[in-house]
């Protein structure tokens, strides 16, 4: 897995949209509201998990680990995961920010 991958994964959800607000942070967005995040310096991405709950079983479970800056609710996947896993958080991460969206700016 790499960048590359995960911006495949990403272009392919409705709505969505590659954002790069600073020359080393890329992320994407649906409703203009993140879901997956990443940078230069770091071998993975962070997604959003529905909980503070859910992101400490991940970490605990070894499948992710705590995403700098970000709130509690929010991992870093390593890029070493696999294509599986990284689909499955990027989607996951998608669909907890599309819900939250007002139905008119669903996708």
């Amino acid at each position: 897995m790499n960048r590359d991958t995960v911006n495949q994964i990403c272009a392919g959800f409705a709505g969505a949209t590659a954002a790069d607000p600073a020359s080393e942070l890329d992320s994407w967005k649906v409703g203009g509201k993140m879901f997956a995040c990443f940078g230069n310096r770091i071998e993975g991405f962070c997604a959003k998990t529905d909980s503070a709950e859910t992101a400490t079983m991940l970490i605990d479970a070894g499948a992710a680990t705590k995403a700098p800056y970000f709130h509690k609710s929010w991992v870093l996947v390593g890029f070493d995961a696999g294509q599986d896993e990284v689909h499955h958080r990027l989607q996951v991460s998608y669909d907890i920010i599309v819900k939250a969206l007002p139905k008119k700016s669903r996708p």
